[in-house]
């Protein structure tokens, strides 16, 4: 059973608990309250080891957690739109039995409320809207002071804040006022989405995975060793490092000979030991004084799972090793992974129009996408080929070869140059069509 926090004011908790129930799910939820904000630091850096995944009440909670949490992927927050907005609108006009012309609100930029057409219907409705944007650093006492300030002014009649410990001051102070929090239909769609994620989840965590090790150049390592001992010392290290390795993954090591190890494992255990894997490869390396490459493979089926491993060592051997090399049970490749240059890509397509023009231009599959998710990585909507080569690690004659082959399968096309501060031609500016 999975152990879910879920953390926010205790009103926004009760709610999303209850509507939890309603799912019916296998699914543990842990409440945890908290009065202001900056109390979900601690709360999610206390129990963060017992929780597989934590859920907030909102953005902002959620952007507090995220700065100290190592994985934002086991953070979800319950999503709101302006549809809150009007709802909690609504409920301030029923309470006092008018409409009210002049409104200020405090509301979360991640929804996109209050930029283009998300508040036109409440600009359309009232008089005066006083918008002021709130971050994971803003205190309740400056959104206080915000709405105060703009009552005692005479400039608004009623306010709409995010914030309960502002809802509760402004109460007191006489001030109509609603607390916007997402609907019933917000929380249960989040709720939805979130356990089917966590379902998925489970499903890729118990996954075959297959770590595929390979010494460079092992037999010449061992024809340059004078005394026999000798490689069997080396040997015997080399297997102590991956059997320690074994140890934290719950893997099985099998010794295929000549500087060839396969790690049977599954995919959560992996995943999550792939910092020590890089350590291992890399005292593998010094102390066989040659590149180790390594290939992961994921997959439902061992024969899946090695297939993919096996690919992945051949990509990491053809990079030069030292690197990892993973493929995905749906065949997506990530190099150098766990690093900050880690790039994610898909080595195949079913797109028969792409495939052609490839064929055409004779280019590969793997090296099309391979850049293709480098410029998107990257965010370029432009790219050079002295980018690509930096980047791809590569001479900047291939990236011109490559993608002189993409502008002729028409995929890419130059559209412009750049004039070097030195002598020289100028660098053509491509772009993907």
């Amino acid at each position: 059973m999975f152990r879910i926090g879920v953390v926010g004011p205790a009103p926004s908790v009760e709610r999303i608990i209850g509507v939890a129930k309603e799912l019916d799910q296998e699914i543990e939820l842990i409440p945890y309250t908290y009065q202001e904000t900056r109390e979900v630091a601690d709360i999610v850096r206390n129990h963060d080891r017992q929780m597989d995944y934590w859920l907030l009440s909102g953005f902002i909670p959620y952007q507090v957690a995220k700065k100290i949490m190592p994985a934002a992927d086991r953070l979800v927050y319950i999503y709101s739109t302006e549809t809150s907005i009007y709802k909690s609108f609504m409920e301030l006009v029923y309470a006092h039995g008018r409409l009210l012309e002049r409104i200020s609100i405090d509301m979360i930029p991640a929804t996109n409320i209050g930029e283009g057409e998300s508040l036109e219907t409440l600009k359309a409705t009232v008089q005066e809207l006083f918008v002021e944007t709130i971050g994971a650093d803003t205190e309740s006492e400056d959104l206080l002071r915000f709405h105060l300030d703009l009552w005692e002014e005479g400039k608004i009649d009623g306010a709409l804040t995010c914030y309960p410990t502002v809802r509760d001051a402004l109460e007191k102070a006489g001030i109509p006022v609603r607390l916007m929090s997402p609907t019933r239909i917000e929380i249960f769609q989040t709720l939805r989405i979130f356990f089917e994620k966590v379902k998925t989840s489970y499903y890729k965590d118990t996954q075959i995975g297959v770590e595929k090790i390979e010494i460079k150049d092992f037999d010449v390592i061992k024809e340059k060793m004078e005394k026999t001992y000798q490689v069997q010392y080396l040997e015997l290290r080399l297997k102590e490092t991956l059997i320690q390795l074994c140890e934290k993954i719950d893997g099985s090591l099998v010794d295929e000979g000549n500087g060839r190890y396969s790690i049977f494992s599954s995919r959560g255990a992996i995943e999550r030991e792939l910092q020590a894997l890089k350590d291992k490869a890399r005292y593998l390396s010094v102390e066989a004084d040659t590149p180790v490459s390594v290939g992961i493979g994921f997959g439902s089926t061992v024969l899946e799972a090695e297939i993919h491993a096996h690919r992945a060592l051949q990509t990491s051997k053809k990079d030069g090793g030292q690197e990892i090399v993973i493929i995905q049970d749906d065949g997506t490749l990530i190099e150098s992974a766990g690093e900050a240059e880690e790039l994610a890509y898909a080595y195949r397509t079913d797109d028969q129009d792409i495939l052609e023009r490839l064929r055409d231009a004779k280019i590969s599959v793997k090296t099309y996408k391979k850049v293709e998710a480098l410029v998107q990585k990257m965010g370029w909507h432009q790219f050079t080929t002295k980018d690509l080569a930096a980047h791809l690690q590569m001479t900047e004659r291939n990236a011109q070869r490559i993608v002189a082959d993409l502008c002729d399968a028409g995929l890419a096309e130059n559209v412009g140059e750049e004039a070097q501060h030195t002598r020289g031609r100028p660098i053509k500016i491509y772009r993907f069509k």
